[in-house]
């Protein structure tokens, strides 16, 4: 589930899911409004695996969470 093999294709592996969520993180925002603005998209598929991917992005340092809201990290 985290990294593509042969029956999991990339959009659908917890790092295809982050590349879908960081481009679409441009200012902050709560966890709720993030996720209706993502559960759209077909490849994340449940509630839970939108949280698991927030925690790898997380765990990356690629987002931050401040006062409520999720933020991307900038890394320059």
């Amino acid at each position: 589930m985290i990294k593509p093999n042969k029956t999991i294709k990339l959009s659908y592996s917890i790092i295809g899911v982050g590349a879908l969520i960081l481009p679409r993180l441009t200012y902050p925002q709560s966890v709720s409004a993030l996720w209706n603005k993502l559960k759209k998209y077909k490849e994340i598929t449940s509630f839970e695996k939108f949280v698991l991917t927030l925690d790898f992005l997380y765990m990356f340092n690629l987002i931050k969470f401040d006062k409520g809201l999720i933020m991307r990290v900038k890394n320059d």
